[in-house]
């Protein structure tokens, strides 16, 4: 078993949650980056995609409108800035409910070590108070549920 995500703020605008997963840097690139793959992780385990889209290249789009068992529904979506398979993945990103104070831009460094590979998501806020607000919410706690998840994925699929 993994340990579980850390949380640091490396700038007063900034959050940075750092994972890591026994798993090729493909593998984890591909579960950040593949609709089929995306959806079986990401997320509340009891909330359902009802839309999940990602165009994994410079320019394309991203989309996932998840629902709650009572039938709320969070959307957020974006677009790919920059992308280098395994290792870079960036892109803004911005909630339908708006919740985070605008547009951010989040970066995901994906980085392999004799078969463990670290993703490190950083995500930059507007403004300080938009970082302060998401970091108040128990957006960790439901980080660390999808990541759990995602570890069980990657220790079902066959290695590459």
């Amino acid at each position: 078993m993994q340990p579980p995500l850390t949380i640091t703020l490396p700038s007063d605008c900034e959050i940075a949650v750092t994972r890591t997963f026994r798993a090729s840097a493909d593998l984890v690139f591909d579960c950040w980056t593949v609709p089929a793959l995306i959806k079986r992780w990401l997320g509340f385990a009891d909330w359902t995609f009802t839309t999940c889209e990602f165009d994994a290249r410079v320019g394309g789009k991203w989309r996932f409108v998840t629902r709650s068992p009572d039938g709320f529904e969070m959307g957020s979506g974006g677009d790919v800035l920059e992308i280098t398979r395994p290792d870079w993945i960036k892109t803004d990103e911005l909630y339908d409910q708006d919740w985070t104070g605008g547009k951010t831009i989040v970066t995901n460094r994906i980085t392999e070590e004799d078969g463990i590979t670290t993703s490190l998501v950083t995500i930059l806020y507007p403004t300080r108070q938009a970082r302060d607000g998401a970091r108040a919410t128990p957006m960790a706690e439901g980080m660390e549920a999808g990541f759990k998840r995602l570890e069980e994925l990657l220790a079902d699929m066959p290695a590459y």
